[in-house]
């Protein structure tokens, strides 16, 4: 089989973080053509004589992950296999041996889905190189059978050293943090860390089966045992990620969990960061705090990001971007001292959570107390799921032509003053809420955020938008 034409028929496509697909879909052959794909890619380079491999803790992981070494070494490219890491953790140790990676993760996606993430020996690959992947030419290598991982602790230990010497000694030094640990491939990683940093940790709901946890749609159950377990333990802070460890999950002293783009917000300030880059989707606060000499806003995905972070980089020296799902990517060098912080430009989940706890420790500040310095600006969101992405953007585009059938669909109390398309539809109303609404990248979901200037406001209108979009599909199912 040829490399071109076992991906043209796997049904797995890039999204806007990494190849994703179904586990059906993602076969030893079809990771096999990924691999040698990317490989044949390097190659056209400069010579690439090892690769690093990371994998979470989905059940579908080990498998594609000895799919992926098999090829490689077929190929004649040893593996450095770093086992069950967070993504960021692989990056880093890639990065600094100066060699290409591959993580098996399919992040927050449902565990029935998976998928493969890319880095050059810079960090992560382009959208150009996306392309020059899908169109590879070549036959498919032979692997051996029953590949075995044997993974190496070394990148798990860079990447506790990275945060334990740039946050010096014990600043949590009396903080009783949680840890909700769930499945998340860094679970073990994160608790070496808080406690090395002077932390009490407290560990919640551990699973050893897959939980899907979104951080940009937190879902009411976890919003109510977030407030349960801040009380019932007494705790500063509560912490998680997403599955790979590349985006926090935040909550201050009263449980309540912190919207990604906030976390960023506070930890870019915090940083003293010139110049950001951020998504369409995130919260307006990051420009009216005045805090920042440039904001640049993309379209959603890391990709994007790190394109116009490498853009801005030439005019400031401190450059920084994050996602509205708090994903931390650092694009400068920083120097505090005799302390150094070397730039990771990809997404990172506990640079942000750990730079708002430290900070809030070193002032003998609540949590919820750097939150309350922002303007007040809130955002909410939440996806419906099972929403085939053709039909997401057909809706859309009679939108973008109708605002006002937007409104009255949505049954929007203001109307429509402007509409920004940059990455689906996001309108801005009279009244200065915002609705963005646009197909995921990684799955069948229509994503919506919303802006607004109360909590409760925010949360409501997400609420009512929601409601409206699941009437109107349901509605067109009934009519077939």
């Amino acid at each position: 089989m040829m490399i071109q034409k076992e991906l043209d028929e796997s049904g797995v496509a890039f999204g806007t973080s990494g190849a994703r697909g179904l586990v059906t879909q993602l076969t030893d052959e079809v990771c096999a053509a990924f691999t040698a794909a990317f490989l044949g890619m390097m190659r056209q380079h400069s010579r690439v004589e090892r690769l690093a491999i990371g994998r979470d803790l989905r059940p579908s992981s080990p498998a594609m992950a000895a799919a992926c070494t098999a090829a490689a070494k077929a190929l004649g490219v040893q593996v450095d296999d770093y086992g069950v890491l967070p993504t960021p953790a692989l990056a880093l140790q890639a990065m600094t041996d100066g060699v290409p990676a591959i993580m098996i993760t399919g992040s927050h996606i449902p565990f029935d889905r998976n998928g493969i993430k890319f880095y050059r020996p810079e960090g992560e690959i382009t959208k150009a190189d996306e392309s020059v992947i899908l169109a590879a030419q070549g036959e498919l290598p032979t692997l051996a059978a029953g590949e075995s991982l044997l993974s190496s602790s070394r990148a798990w230990e860079t990447y506790v050293a990275r945060y334990t010497e740039w946050f010096a000694g014990q600043p949590l030094a009396g903080w009783r943090v949680g840890l909700y640990q769930h499945s998340a491939a860094g679970r073990d990683l994160n608790h070496q860390v808080l406690e090395a940093l002077g932390a009490k940790v407290v560990v919640l709901g551990r699973s050893e089966d897959f939980v899907p946890v979104d951080t940009e749609a937190v879902g009411q159950a976890d919003r109510e045992r977030g407030r349960a377990w801040a009380e019932e333990h007494r705790l500063d802070a509560l912490l998680s990620t997403d599955g790979d460890g590349d985006r926090p999950l935040l909550g201050d002293e009263r449980g309540h969990w912190l919207r990604g783009d906030i976390v960023g917000l506070l930890c870019a300030r915090e940083l003293g960061i010139q110049a950001l880059a951020v998504p369409v989707s995130c919260n307006t606060a990051i420009e009216s705090s005045g805090v920042f000499e440039a904001v640049q806003r993309t379209r959603i995905g890391s990709p994007y990001v790190l394109a116009e972070m490498e853009a801005i980089s030439k005019e400031y020296s401190r450059v920084a971007g994050f996602e509205a799902n708090g994903g931390f990517l650092l694009g400068s060098d920083l120097q505090e001292g005799d302390r150094r912080l070397g730039a990771l430009p990809t997404r990172d989940a506990l640079l942000p959570a750990l730079t708002l706890m430290v900070a809030a420790a070193q002032r003998s500040v609540a949590l919820s107390a750097l939150a309350g310095e922002l303007p007040a600006r809130y955002t909410a969101s939440d996806r419906l799921q099972q929403v085939p992405t053709e039909r997401s953007r057909a809706l859309l585009a009679s939108w973008k032509a109708d605002t006002e059938m937007m409104r009255q669909s949505l049954e929007l109390s203001s109307v429509v003053a402007s509409q920004d398309i940059t990455d689906g539809l996001r309108v801005t109303l009279h009244n200065g809420e915002i609705v963005h609404l646009r197909p995921s990248g990684n799955a069948p979901e229509l994503r919506c955020y919303v802006e607004a200037g109360g909590e409760e406001r925010s949360q409501a209108l997400v609420e009512q938008v929601m409601g409206r979009l699941g009437a109107i599909f349901a509605s067109e199912v009934g009519l077939h």
